[in-house]
């Protein structure tokens, strides 16, 4: 600004003080809207970033098991026998009774396995690793449903052709006159009874790796 403009500006002011007239006060500047917790959580946030929702937890497929608690292999069992519609007592109380539920059991006839499979009748049902649970369970509960329909849903007769063969079944018009035989279709129809009185609902995990245990 010139030397002469300057003298005419403060002219003017004097001459608007004369006349009682206060010229305008600067405005101040206008305050930031943005209040200092805003502006934290803002500064905050562009440095860290948004934080990731945090993943889904994973849980283990699990099966339902209509057996007691602590029975070996129940979920395995239970799938099994409903797979081919059996009692899950049933299936349990054969298996306790061939196998006392060891996976690796064997005969001196060749019967291996959790359900006691002979080589022949594995293959048949299409079991290719008899010594693992999950496919001799199967195996097992196909053979004993084979065997209910053979017999027309006898649950005794259809026993006594798991044990001593349907042949044999056929032949005597009834339960075979063997002691072993005999004893086996009591024995699994008590062990059936005992696991539907003590069994209740529960969930367990369905894997062929339960450790299992003899009852």
């Amino acid at each position: 600004m010139s030397i002469e403009a300057a003298m005419s500006r403060i002219n003017q002011i004097q001459a608007m003080f004369t006349a009682g007239v206060v010229p305008p006060a600067p405005q101040p500047q206008a305050a930031a809207t943005t209040t200092f917790s805003s502006a934290l959580a803002t500064a905050q946030g562009a440095t860290l970033g948004t934080a990731p929702a945090p993943a889904t937890a994973v849980t283990p497929a699990t099966g339902v098991s209509e057996l007691p608690a602590g029975t070996p292999y129940a979920a395995e069992i239970t799938a099994a026998a409903k797979a081919n519609g059996l009692d899950p007592a049933l299936l349990a109380g054969l298996v306790k009774q061939e196998s006392g539920f060891k996976p690796d059991a064997g005969s001196s006839a060749g019967a291996r396995g959790l359900t006691q499979l002979m080589p022949a009748t594995a293959a048949g049902l299409g079991v290719t690793n008899v010594l693992d649970p999950v496919q001799n369970l199967n195996g097992g509960a196909k053979y004993l449903k084979q065997q209910l329909d053979t017999f027309d849903g006898d649950v005794a007769l259809a026993l006594a052709a798991y044990n001593a063969g349907p042949g044999a079944v056929q032949r005597f018009g009834g339960i075979p006159p063997y002691a072993e035989t005999q004893n086996y279709v009591r024995i699994v129809q008590q062990n059936a009874a005992s696991f539907r009185t003590a069994a209740t609902p529960s969930v367990t995990p369905y894997s062929s790796a339960n450790a299992p245990s003899e009852i």
